[in-house]
C-alpha cells in the first residue's frame, strides 16, 4: 500500500516512467496531465489554452487537484502531475521529481505531438510560466523550491527504463521501511 507523486517539468517524463512504475508495483497509474488535456478536449480548445483560461478561471485548477487528493486516498497508486507532490505533500508516501534539459524536452514533446522544436519549446516555456504564475497565486507554491521532494533526478541523458528502475529501487525501499509495501 502507497502513494508515490511524481512530479516535474514538462516533457521531462513523468507520464512514461509513471506509469511504468505503476505497472512494476501492480499499482493503479493516474495522470493529471492527461486529466487537463481531456478538460482542453471538452472546452474544445488547445492544452496551451487552458492554460492561459486557467490563469484567471481557479476553479480547472481546483478541480483537478481535488480528483487528485481523491485518487490518492484510494491508495497503491502513482499519480503524475506538475503540481501533485506539493497537493499530495501530507499523503504521499515518496515524492519524486523530474527534470531535463530544456533542448531534451523540446525534442521529446516535438516528437510526441508532432509539433517542431520551436512549437515545442515555446509550448513548454508557455506552459511553465503560466504553471508558476498560476500555483504561486492559486497556492502560494513557488515550484522552483523543490525542497519538499524525496528524490529529484536529471533525464536528460537516462533512457527511461533506467530512470524507472532507479526510482523503483528507492520507492520500494522508502515503502518498506514504512511498512506500506
Amino acid at each position: 500500500m502507497g502513494v508515490i507523486a511524481i512530479s516535474g517539468q514538462a516533457a521531462s517524463g513523468k507520464t512514461t516512467v509513471a506509469r511504468e512504475l505503476a505497472n512494476r508495483l501492480n499499482y493503479r497509474f493516474v495522470s493529471i496531465g492527461e486529466l487537463f488535456r481531456k478538460i482542453a478536449i471538452q472546452r474544445g480548445v488547445s492544452l496551451l489554452e487552458l492554460h492561459r483560461i486557467a490563469e484567471t478561471d481557479f476553479s480547472i485548477d481546483r478541480a483537478v487537484d481535488e480528483e487528485t487528493i481523491r485518487e490518492a486516498r484510494k491508495d497503491n497508486v502513482v499519480i503524475e502531475g506538475h503540481l501533485v507532490a506539493w497537493i499530495l505533500r501530507d499523503v504521499a508516501d515518496v515524492r519524486i521529481y523530474l527534470k531535463a534539459d530544456i533542448k531534451a524536452r523540446s525534442q521529446r514533446l516535438s516528437t510526441r505531438d508532432g509539433k517542431s522544436i520551436e512549437e515545442a519549446l515555446n509550448e513548454i516555456r508557455a506552459r511553465e510560466e503560466s504553471n508558476r504564475k498560476r500555483y504561486l497565486v492559486i497556492y502560494g507554491i513557488d515550484i522552483n523550491d523543490l525542497s519538499l521532494f524525496d528524490l529529484i533526478m536529471d533525464t536528460t541523458y537516462v533512457d527511461a527504463r533506467k530512470v524507472v528502475d532507479i526510482i523503483y529501487d528507492y520507492a520500494y525501499n522508502v515503502l518498506h521501511n514504512k511498512g506500506r509495501f
